[in-house]
């Protein structure tokens, strides 16, 4: 099982976009992937049309009285499921404070899912804390969004230091431009001379597109209904950039993921949105009864 944390201390730079659109990739290959909506502002359970609540709210999950299996949502999308987010993980780090070893119980809960799922997204919320230091732990990679921006450059730095000043050690960092403008010479210049300094900076890159904004009124991953555009694509060379940096046998053309059976992938049919396609479904679908 691989865990992949979706960070970065600020909002509004992509982390939502970037763990729904990845873990529909991985799913769309035949892996039992799950995105758990770690943020009280449930985005991403936004995206996926499920209603954001936890029976029994964080504490009692946090505590371990309810099983994390037992909370998982399916989503519209074959090998893809969600553990959707609760406003009372605005308290989370309360909860986990009170705990034994705080900073390692979101790795205490994922543990027993690595017999139902190959992959896990953590959808993280922004900020630098004691939630943050607990996914930083169960965390395989961290990936970090970041748009082109000198308060981005400083924002890294700083997770730079926190992770060394709590000796959180093995996890593999991946920040990558996102939301760029090449219209912007700031953009342009800080792409070229940050990698120098940061050498693990991907090279692959998101564009600010209208098709990732798109997502919030189709609630859908982009692949779903832009197959061919250039948002999807950028998102499809970031997780191939993804796994390489990871080892991961699918990027090498090994190992043989599970085969999606009926899946409702639709880059048979791909959807255009015209104003009027809009307009018939709706800008705000309703939830799904789940």
């Amino acid at each position: 099982m691989r865990i992949f944390g979706v960070y970065n201390i600020k909002g509004g730079v992509g982390k939502t976009a970037t763990a729904v659109n990845l873990a529909y990739l991985s799913a769309r290959e035949g892996y039992r992937t799950l995105v758990w909506d770690l943020d009280p502002q449930a985005a991403a359970t936004y995206y996926f049309r499920i209603r954001p609540r936890i029976k029994g709210g964080g504490r009692k999950l946090l505590k371990g009285k309810r099983e994390l299996d037992g909370l998982v949502k399916g989503t519209d999308f074959e090998n893809l499921d969600l553990l959707p987010a609760d406003f009372s993980y605005r308290n989370m780090d309360l909860v986990l404070g009170e705990a034994k070893k705080p900073a390692r119980q979101l790795l205490r809960l994922l543990r027993p899912l690595s017999e139902e799922f190959d992959r896990i997204f953590l959808d993280c919320p922004p900020s630098i804390s004691l939630v943050s230091e607990n996914i930083f732990r169960a965390a395989d990679a961290l990936l970090i969004p970041s748009i082109p921006t000198t308060l981005s450059m400083r924002t890294y730095q700083q997770l730079l230091e926190f992770l060394e000043g709590h000796r959180v050690k093995g996890v593999n960092l991946m920040p990558f431009f996102s939301m760029v403008d090449r219209r912007k010479r700031l953009h342009l210049d800080i792409m070229e001379h940050m990698p120098i300094e940061h050498p693990e900076v991907l090279s692959s890159h998101i564009p600010y597109a209208s098709d990732v904004e798109r997502m919030g009124i189709y609630r859908k991953p982009v692949a779903s209904f832009a197959p061919r555009s250039a948002a999807e694509q950028a998102y499809e060379r970031l997780w191939d950039e993804v796994k390489m940096r990871l080892n991961d046998p699918l990027a090498r053309g090994l190992g043989t993921p599970r085969a999606p059976a009926n899946a409702c992938w639709a880059s048979s049919s791909p959807t255009t949105a015209s104003a009027s396609s809009v307009s018939s479904i709706g800008p705000w679908p309703a939830w799904r009864d789940v």
